[in-house]
């Protein structure tokens, strides 16, 4: 069977069709407040108890009012979700694949602008950015996850049926509802992680990050739009822990589909854990945490390659991103030759609205998120063993800005250079240039996250002493490239350590996670005779 290919990406370049209709769509949801409910059991369900949703770049400026799931809202989305797991797996394989292929339309067509407009104004992402995540991944997710679904047939089958019997295997779903949670800074894994378990067959209850209501009800929209059935996926925005204690206490629930931080998911984990006597079946934990990607760069390397990968991998999207370059080994005889020019290019940067196409770099997502990475910031430029070499504004006055940040130390154990700070801060650590080996084993022992990082060397030997020696250091490796950036199919993504299960989305071995194979064996001559050859004198 042959695979899909990845979504084209559009560019928006001046005077481009998709620049103008993206421009008109962003107008006209700028000039409205969207009233957001629950979705129950395909119903829409307001439940009076309200909270907005602002424009990062613009605080003031109310995009939606969000009505709030309580504990009785959240019983009845699990209720939901069981009921209507029968007849989801009675549909079989190809009718549910069928919905998600629509969705994939949908989204590639009439609703890509819709989708990415949302993104933009919700999560302040600027138009490129948006369109690699909520447009092209999010439509990759779901035709290569029905690729891989339509492949686990016949690669599970049992290799042997000897004469007389017929060995099969059934790809059941997991048994309840899996709890999505998921994360503000990526529409499209927002998108996936209920989904991914739904195709199989299961059923979802969706808690969407506070900060990302607006975009992700859209999702939810075109979900219904393609022709989900109720209570297949519930939406329901509220209060995390209370969404997952009412979600605990149903026997029915069969697993979590997670991103997010590390301290969340490991005292989910615990959660999970304690639960275990009063539910049905061991959960299955799927999650995505956190991450303190680097770069390191041996003294033979492509200056100018290395120079840009850290520009693009720690500030676009002002750095909010899982996969972001936030530490950086470089070797001094490097750095002299390249900081400057690293400086005189980030100068060049401008920060501002979305809306402005100009704009390469926009506002971080919320107030506490400001006050974590200023507050960085702030340590660094008070610590004698670091220089904050360029940057170091911030201002959130209107929006919530942060300026491209490089930190330059000393101490390669710097609280910037190994605690995750999820914002537009890049730490340097110059070491010298015979000591690349050393540097190697610093950047592994340095942080307990191992989600991805990158390489930057001109020989091969030299990659290859680093790939041998980060082996364990990142789930995602990039060798002369910037460390973010993984394509559904091509880079499946993923950490362990600290970041997470590793069960890399994008890829089959995510699908794999969602079901529970039932072997079945098919005598078709029952015996007759209880006795065994041994047995005859």
């Amino acid at each position: 069977m042959t695979h899909p290919e990845n979504e084209p990406i559009l560019e928006y370049g001046p005077g481009s069709p998709e620049r103008e209709a993206l421009q008109e769509e962003l107008s006209r949801q700028s000039s409205e407040v969207v009233e957001i409910p629950c979705i129950i059991n395909g119903e829409p369900v307001f439940t009076g108890d309200t909270t907005t949703q602002v424009m990062p770049h613009d605080h003031g400026h109310v995009l939606a009012t969000v009505h709030l799931a309580g504990e009785a809202e959240v019983r009845a989305a699990c209720e939901a979700a069981v009921a209507a797991q029968e007849s989801w797996i009675a549909m079989g394989l190809e009718a549910r694949s069928q919905i998600f292929l629509r969705a994939a339309d949908l989204l590639a067509g009439d609703w890509r602008m819709r989708v990415n407009a949302a993104t933009m104004l919700n999560q302040s992402k600027t138009a490129f950015q948006a369109e690699i995540d909520a447009a092209c991944e999010l439509i990759d997710f779901w035709r290569f996850n029905v690729h891989y679904a339509s492949e686990f047939h016949d690669q599970l089958q049992p290799l042997v049926s000897p004469e007389g019997f017929v060995n099969t295997t059934e790809i059941r779903p997991l048994e309840g509802f899996v709890l999505a949670i998921t994360p503000f800074n990526f529409t499209s894994i927002a998108g996936n992680l209920p989904t991914a378990p739904t195709l199989m067959g299961g059923t979802a209850v969706w808690k969407p990050s506070r900060n990302s209501y607006h975009s992700n009800y859209v999702l939810m929209q075109l979900l219904m739009e393609a022709g989900m059935p109720p209570g297949v996926v519930n939406f329901v925005p509220g209060n995390p822990r209370m969404i997952v204690d009412t979600c605990l206490e149903n026997r029915d629930f069969a697993g979590v589909h997670f991103t997010g931080s590390t301290r969340v998911f490991q005292g989910l984990w615990g959660k999970i854990a304690e639960a275990l006597p009063r539910l049905r079946s061991y959960p299955r934990i799927v999650g995505e945490t956190g991450g303190k990607d680097f770069v390191v760069a041996h003294p033979d390397c492509d200056r100018r390659g290395l120079l840009i990968a850290l520009l693009r991998g720690s500030f676009e999207y002002q750095g909010q991103k899982c996969s972001a370059a936030s530490r950086a080994y470089i070797p001094e005889s490097v750095w002299e030759g390249i900081k400057g020019e690293f400086v005189e290019e980030i100068q060049k940067i401008t920060m501002g609205d979305p809306r402005d196409f100009t704009n390469f770099v926009t506002a971080v997502i919320d107030q506490k998120a400001f006050d974590k990475i200023s507050g960085y910031i702030r340590a660094a430029e008070e610590d004698p063993l670091c220089d904050v070499v360029v940057g170091g504004g911030c201002d959130d006055s209107k929006g919530w800005f942060i300026e491209p940040t490089v930190i330059q130390t000393s101490d390669p154990k710097a609280p910037s250079m190994v605690e995750e700070i999820f914002g537009p801060v890049l730490t340097v650590y110059v070491y010298e240039d015979h000591d690349f080996e050393d540097v190697l084993q610093l950047c592994d022992e340095s942080s307990p996250y191992a989600l991805t990082g990158a390489i930057f060397a001109n020989d091969e030997a030299d990659i290859q002493t680093a790939y041998n020696a980060l082996r364990f250091t990142a789930g995602n490796f990039y060798i002369n490239d910037k460390p973010t950036g993984a394509a559904v199919a091509q880079q499946p993504f993923g950490g362990a350590r600290a970041s997470g299960t590793n069960d890399k989305a994008g890829g089959p071995l995510n699908m794999l996670r969602w079901i529970i194979p039932r072997s079945v064996k098919r005598t078709l001559e029952p015996p007759h005779d209880w006795g065994y050859p041994f047995m005859d004198e």
